[in-house]
């Protein structure tokens, strides 16, 4: 392993949690990503729906902004509670509404929107699967900026490694690491945007519906399970006892849910007519 003085250390590259502190309110770069992530892909479904047999009308997209991030934060916040700290949350429960101090879930996140798009569309009497299939092609967008946003806050960090480009993190010891925070970017967001832009654009996954959301999950999935082998285990949890992290736990009904919705979204096929740009339906 290398000599924690070969390895570049994170506090010399002068990131900060803060983008900017005005008084008693700081803008943190964590908070910063999720607004942004929301927009972004907010704005990429929206081009998705120009193309022909949409699901949903752009205003209907509209209004299933407020849904979905309520979703993605109740969902993650919740999933964090019960599977990666029950115990502290238990003893503190109050502890659980302060999500301003971190702990959230992609899984949960990824769940709580799922649940909001089925009441969504149940209550507009659209397809909450093709619903689905947009969300699933705009969410790498918040994964990217979520992990670039873990990098900076210096968290999450991977385990040790003798690599030459390891890094000392603050709170991780002496030891090199890797930035695994990165590795994810990589792969849960440019990667994976890219695999599903190429298959909604590309080919005519769009109208098998649930084959872009299968897609989504199984590639999350693999990606995820590969890159918790590089990532270090939350500290309250460690190494489970069948031998695999909880993330990794969490990514294994999501790869099989995943090639199910693949392989079975031929039969789904249904025709299917274009709606961008009508009023929403009532």
């Amino acid at each position: 392993m290398l000599h924690p003085q070969i390895a570049l250390d994170f506090a010399s590259l002068g990131l900060h949690r803060e983008l900017f502190v005005i008084g008693p309110f700081a803008l943190r770069w964590y908070s910063l990503a999720y607004i942004a992530g929301i927009l972004l892909a907010w704005a990429y479904v929206a081009r998705m729906l120009r193309a022909n047999a949409a699901p949903m009308t752009a205003a209907d997209a509209d209004s299933l902004v407020t849904w979905a991030t309520v979703g993605i934060i109740l969902g993650g916040r919740l999933a964090y509670v019960l599977f990666y700290d029950f115990p502290r949350f238990a003893a503190h429960p109050i502890d659980a509404l302060k999500i301003w101090e971190g702990g959230m879930s992609f899984h949960g996140g990824a769940f709580g929107v799922g649940l909001a798009i089925v009441l969504y569309a149940r209550a507009r009497h659209l397809s909450w699967l093709r619903i689905c299939d947009y969300i699933a092609c705009s969410a790498p967008i918040g994964l990217f900026l979520g992990r670039l946003a873990n990098f900076v806050n210096g968290e999450l960090w991977g385990r040790p490694t003798g690599a030459a480009w390891g890094m000392i993190f603050p709170g991780a010891g002496d030891l090199p690491r890797y930035p695994s925070q990165l590795f994810e970017a990589g792969l849960e967001g440019i990667a994976l945007f890219a695999i599903l832009a190429y298959a909604f654009w590309r080919t005519s996954a769009r109208l098998n519906p649930g084959q872009l959301t299968g897609v989504f999950l199984l590639f999350y999935g693999v990606f995820r399970f590969v890159i918790e082998f590089f990532r270090e285990p939350d500290a309250q949890l460690g190494i489970l006892s069948w031998g695999l992290s909880m993330g990794q736990t969490l990514c294994l009904p999501m790869i099989v849910g995943g090639a199910y919705l693949i392989f079975t979204a031929p039969g789904r096929r249904v025709a299917v007519f274009p709606t961008a740009g009508l009023e929403p339906q009532q």
